[in-house]
């Protein structure tokens, strides 16, 4: 399948290039999604983040060398991305449990992380309730944070509740546009383009035409789009499983692939029992 293709030529790349300076734009590239959608759907369908990923690749690579060679470590250092032997060495002892020094021993006990190779496994799963909306361009209003990715699914239940205690949610219902398809208080995720600081935006909003907007928000515009539409029903935890399957299972299947925009949790109020996750698709290509 062209989705499996296109993944595992992005693993080529980085295992191409795990002794030099990984572009995470290239390999987004190669795999036709944006960084941040390729950061985000790495730890769903592998369990490990794209940065531990291509550290534990360094590392196995690396006590590989030290077992068969006698290259200095200040050496294999440098060479594995390191600036200096000292950082060089506690990473080794997160991943290896011992030094690069002790690694040389015979019985030296070591973890080796092999090459990960995309497949698609045919399940017999649960439905996805999703539709395909077509909307011209519009703007949000809102409070943008910055998150680390791999950090996200406990930074961002943190921004919610200090959103809450600080009344964002009613000086955003204050201005919202309350006839717009996208409604409720919108989780958008946007800006995770900028190479390997591994970071995103995450805009607490609401579709909003108020301008300037409100002190000490942001306004975001969204250009005319086609958006897959998933609903959650349930708590807003229940998001997290969608984004689940909308990398692992949807994505791979569909005819569509993930546009360059942002994507936006919408939470809807809480007697509607459910939520929806908003996310901008082009058209596959046929040719």
């Amino acid at each position: 399948m062209e989705w499996v293709d296109r993944m595992n030529q992005a693993i080529g790349y980085i295992e191409d290039h795990l002794t030099e300076e990984i572009d995470y734009s290239e390999a987004a590239r190669i795999a036709c999604c944006s960084v941040y959608h390729l950061q985000r759907m790495f730890p769903f369908i592998t369990e490990v983040s794209l940065s531990e990923y291509i550290r534990r690749r360094r590392l196995t690579l690396a006590a590989y060398e030290l077992q068969n060679s006698k290259v200095k470590v200040i050496d294999l250092a440098l060479k594995y991305g390191y600036d200096s032997p000292e950082a060089f060495t506690r990473a080794f002892q997160q991943v290896h449990g011992t030094t690069p020094t002790a690694a040389r021993s015979a019985g030296a006990k070591l973890k080796a992380y092999s090459r990960i190779s995309f497949h698609i496994s045919i399940k017999g799963a649960a439905e996805m309730n999703y539709r395909i909306e077509a909307l011209k361009g519009f703007s949000i209003v809102g409070v943008e944070e910055r998150v680390n990715t791999d950090e996200a699914f406990h930074v961002v239940p943190g921004l919610w509740a200090k959103a809450g205690s600080e009344g964002l949610f009613g000086k955003l219902w204050e201005v919202r546009s309350p006839d717009h398809p996208v409604r409720g208080i919108l989780g958008v995720c946007a800006d995770g383009d900028w190479g390997k600081s591994e970071e995103f935006s995450y805009i607490l909003s609401m579709v909003s035409d108020h301008k300037p907007p409100p002190e000490g928000m942001i306004a975001r515009e969204f250009p005319e789009a086609t958006w897959a539409v998933f609903e959650a029903e349930g708590p807003p935890e229940t998001l997290g499983e969608i984004w689940r399957r909308l990398y692992t299972e949807w994505v791979p299947s569909s005819a569509y692939e993930l546009a360059y925009l942002p994507a936006i949790e919408c939470y809807l109020p809480p007697e509607e029992n459910k939520n929806e996750l908003w996310v901008p698709v082009v058209k596959k290509s046929t040719i």
